[in-house]
């Protein structure tokens, strides 16, 4: 399994070895609903993960299932509003149930393109930036080598492993990474999984 190789290769470089020693065997989930996936990340944008829950969980709750792009148009804004989505994000969230509706997103695509040309076309929606979309292909697409260099838990994670006296530059990041190509993906995820406050990610 490409994972398990992976986690093999990454060993052989001593600072990873320690953390993976630390944190255990490699558990992240696959999230299979890319709408879903995706609402959630504009949600969950400049908050507290517990208040992102909250209002993702009220978001679900407007509907008997979750909704299609098309029952998310037919949402008045106002009712959005009212499970704690700020204006903005209730602007997001539609044009991305836009863009999807109309076929200017094909989520069902997204598994045949490169990494850069999911980047590129997740990128045409409002909200969603280079950031929401490396997470997408972490999270969802199980892409194993994605380095999201301006993430700040990574940024942290690197700044510990590495003993460093500052948090580092993306720039400093994407050197630093270049040990764990082909699976700077799993890598990722370890150093996230070395902090505390990232104890609960999939």
């Amino acid at each position: 399994m490409t994972v398990h190789k992976g986690v093999r290769f990454l060993k052989k470089d001593p600072v990873m070895k320690k953390i993976i020693g630390s944190v255990g065997g490699y558990t992240l989930k696959k999230r299979r609903h890319h709408f879903a996936v995706l609402i959630e990340s504009i949600i969950s944008q400049q908050l507290a993960t517990r208040a992102a829950d909250v209002i993702f969980c009220r978001f679900k709750d407007l509907y008997p299932k979750f909704p299609t792009a098309e029952e998310v148009l037919a949402t008045r804004n106002s009712r959005l509003r009212s499970a704690g989505l700020s204006g903005m994000k209730v602007e997001y969230i539609k044009d991305l149930a836009g863009k999807v509706s109309q076929g200017k997103v094909r989520l069902g695509a997204l598994s045949k393109m490169s990494d850069e040309e999911v980047v590129a076309h997740l990128t045409q929606v409002k909200g969603i930036g280079r950031w929401t979309a490396e997470m997408f292909l972490i999270f969802s697409l199980e892409r194993q080598d994605v380095l999201p260099v301006h993430d700040l838990g990574l940024q942290k994670g690197v700044q510990i492993a590495f003993s460093l006296h500052e948090l580092p530059k993306p720039s400093e990041v994407e050197n630093i990474g270049k040990r764990w190509k082909p699976y700077r993906s799993i890598a990722t995820w370890y150093l996230w999984k070395s902090l505390q406050n990232f104890s609960k990610i999939g």
